[in-house]
C-alpha cells in the first residue's frame, strides 16, 4: 500500500513538475514579444493604508497624494529613457500631454464647492481611469448647488505600477473616506449622491451595502451609476496563473497583461495582472455581501439606483447588471437605462445578428419592481433617439421622443463612451473648438487616422472604440432630474411584480464578446 501511495505522490509531482516547465515556456515565448517594461511599469509609490484612511482628513489625502507625485516625478518622469521620450510619453516631462503641464491635472483628487450647498455627490472612477472621467458629471452637479467630491481612487493616477501593489479594500476604504469628508462640507439633512464611473459604481454598491450593516456609516439618497462593473466579460483566472512565473527573474512581464505605450495623459494604457483580480475579488465580495443580507431582508433599505449601460459593452457583463442588482433591489423607484445599438447606420448588415436581437434577450420579464428605460432609434431607417419606458409594475412601454440623432457613422455606445460628451476635448468626437488642445491630444479624433495594418505598435481596436456619447445630453437631463427631486415616500405601484432576471447569463454574454476576438482574419 504505502508503495502504491508513494507511486501516486511521485507521479503526481513529475506531473506537476512537467505543466509546470510547459508553463514556463508558453509564458516565455508570449514575453518575447511584449515590449520591455519602462519605470513606469516597475515603480509603485505608497498610498494611505486603510486604518490611515480611517482617520485622514482631506487634507491629509491631498498633502499625501502631493508626495506621491514628487515621488513619481524623482523616480519616473526623471528616469525616462531617451528612447521613450516622444511627444505623446505622458511621463516625458516635454511631452504635449505632459499632464504637469496642463493647467489642471484631472490625475488627482478635487473638490467643487458652491457658495451655499444644498447637497454632496461622491465621484468614484473606473479602474485604471482618473477623477477626469467623471468630470461632466461633476459639473452638472456642481451648477445644480452640490458639492462636487472626485476622489482618485488609490493606485490610480500616478503609474501603471501601483496597481500591481494596490488592493480592494483601499478601494473601499477611500471611498468611505471621501462620502465621510463630503457630508462634512453639506448642512445636516443635505442630500447625498454617489456616481460611480465602470469599477466605480462596484464601490458605490459597496458602499451602500457596507451602510446597511454600520451605522456609523452615512447612507447616500442616490446611487448613480454609469456602465457599473457588476460582472466582468472577461475573467482574470487565466491571466492570473499565466502571472506565476512573474516572481521569477527574468519573467516580470508576466504580471501584466498588457504593455501599452502611455498616451493617455489621464488613463493607464498598460493592465497589470492584479488589477483585475482585485477587480473579480471586489465584485465577488459585492455579489456574496447582497446575498446575505438579501437573506436578511435588509435591501429593502437601500437607495434608489439609476443606472446607464450601453447594450453592448466588452469590459462589463450588462447580465450581471440585470441579475445579481436590479433583480435583489427592493420597490424603490430605482431605473435602468439601457442604450441600444444604432439601427440605422450604413453598418447595420455587418452587426452581428446576436447584437441585433440583443435588447429582446437582454430584458427580464415585466412586471418588475424597477423602472426600466430603452434608449433606441425612433424606427427603421429612423436616426432619431427616442425614450421607451415601462414602470415598475406595468408592462407596456411609453415613447417619448428626445430631439437627439444617432451619428450615421455610429453601430452602438461602448463601456467607456458614455460619461462623455461629443464635446469633451479628450475623448470628444466632436471637441470643443476653444479648449480642444487642452491636454496635447483628441483621442476622439484618432479614428481618423488611417493606414496599413502592422505598421502600428499597438492594437487598433484601441482607437476604434467609440469614446464619446452623442446621447450624453440627455444623460445629462436624467442626472438634473434626480438632483432636483429631493428623496420621498412615493406610492408602491409594483404589486405582484417578478424578480426575473434576463434571458441572457453573463457567462452566455462574455462568449459573445469574446467571439469578437477575430483569430481567422482574411488579410
Amino acid at each position: 500500500m504505502n508503495k502504491k501511495i508513494f507511486k501516486l505522490v511521485k507521479y503526481t509531482v513529475i506531473i506537476f513538475i512537467v505543466l509546470f516547465f510547459l508553463l514556463l515556456a508558453g509564458v516565455a515565448l508570449r514575453l518575447h514579444y511584449v515590449p520591455d517594461l519602462q519605470p513606469w511599469h516597475t515603480f509603485a509609490p505608497n498610498e494611505l493604508t486603510v486604518k490611515e484612511l480611517e482617520k485622514a482628513t482631506w487634507q491629509d489625502y491631498t498633502a499625501r497624494e502631493n508626495k506621491i507625485f514628487e515621488e513619481v516625478h524623482k523616480n519616473v518622469i526623471l528616469k525616462t529613457p531617451e528612447s521613450e521620450q516622444n511627444q505623446i510619453n505622458r511621463y516625458f516631462k516635454g511631452s504635449k500631454i505632459y499632464p504637469g503641464n496642463f493647467k489642471q491635472d484631472w490625475n488627482r483628487s478635487y473638490l467643487l464647492i458652491p457658495e451655499n450647498p444644498k447637497g454632496a455627490v461622491v465621484l468614484i472612477h473606473g479602474l485604471t481611469d482618473t477623477p477626469y472621467s467623471l468630470r461632466h458629471i461633476a459639473e452638472i452637479y456642481y451648477k445644480k448647488g452640490f458639492v462636487a467630491v472626485g476622489l482618485r481612487v488609490p493606485g490610480h493616477g500616478t503609474v501603471p505600477g501601483a496597481l500591481t501593489k494596490s488592493v480592494w479594500q483601499d478601494w473601499a476604504a477611500a471611498t468611505k473616506f471621501a462620502v465621510k469628508e463630503a457630508k462634512k462640507l453639506t448642512p445636516e439633512g443635505a442630500p447625498l449622491h454617489i456616481a460611480g464611473f465602470s469599477q466605480g459604481g462596484a464601490l458605490a454598491v459597496k458602499y451602500a451595502l457596507d451602510a446597511l450593516e454600520d451605522d456609523s456609516l452615512i447612507r447616500p439618497d442616490r446611487l448613480v451609476l454609469i456602465s457599473p462593473m457588476i460582472g466582468i466579460t472577461r475573467l482574470s483566472k487565466l491571466a492570473e496563473i499565466l502571472a506565476i512565473p512573474s516572481m521569477l527573474p527574468g519573467f516580470e512581464k508576466a504580471a501584466w497583461i498588457s504593455i501599452i505605450p502611455e498616451f493617455n495623459p489621464f488613463k493607464y494604457n498598460s493592465f497589470p495582472v492584479n488589477a483585475v483580480k482585485q477587480a473579480r475579488l471586489l465584485i465577488a465580495d459585492v455579489k456574496r455581501q447582497a446575498i446575505r443580507l438579501g437573506q436578511k431582508d435588509m435591501l429593502k433599505e437601500l437607495p434608489p439606483i439609476i443606472t446607464f449601460q450601453s447594450i453592448a459593452d466588452y469590459t462589463v457583463s450588462t447580465p450581471a447588471i440585470i441579475n445579481d442588482l436590479y433583480s435583489n433591489l427592493p420597490e424603490n423607484e430605482s431605473e435602468l437605462v439601457l442604450f441600444d445599438i444604432n439601427r440605422d447606420t450604413a453598418f447595420l448588415p455587418l452587426v452581428r445578428p446576436v447584437f441585433v436581437n440583443m435588447m429582446s434577450i437582454m430584458l427580464p420579464g415585466f412586471p418588475q419592481k424597477y423602472k426600466i428605460t430603452v434608449i433606441g432609434n425612433s424606427g427603421p431607417n429612423d436616426s432619431g433617439a427616442v425614450e421607451r419606458s415601462v414602470e415598475p409594475g406595468g408592462v407596456d412601454f411609453k415613447t417619448r421622443a428626445l430631439g437627439l440623432v444617432y451619428p450615421k457613422e455610429l453601430f452602438s455606445l461602448s463601456h467607456i463612451s458614455l460619461p462623455f460628451p461629443e464635446t469633451d476635448p479628450l475623448y470628444g468626437s466632436i471637441p470643443d473648438p476653444e479648449i480642444k488642445d487642452a491636454f496635447g491630444i483628441n483621442l476622439g479624433l484618432i479614428s481618423n487616422a488611417q493606414g496599413e495594418r502592422g505598421v502600428l505598435g499597438i492594437n487598433t481596436n484601441l482607437f476604434f472604440r467609440v469614446s464619446s456619447n452623442p446621447l450624453f445630453s440627455y444623460i445629462t437631463a436624467r442626472i438634473e432630474d434626480i438632483i432636483d427631486t429631493f428623496p420621498q415616500e412615493t406610492e408602491k405601484t409594483s404589486a405582484g411584480a417578478s424578480a426575473s432576471k434576463s434571458k441572457i447569463t453573463q457567462k452566455q454574454y462574455g462568449d459573445i464578446m469574446k467571439a469578437a476576438d477575430y483569430k481567422d482574419e482574411p488579410f
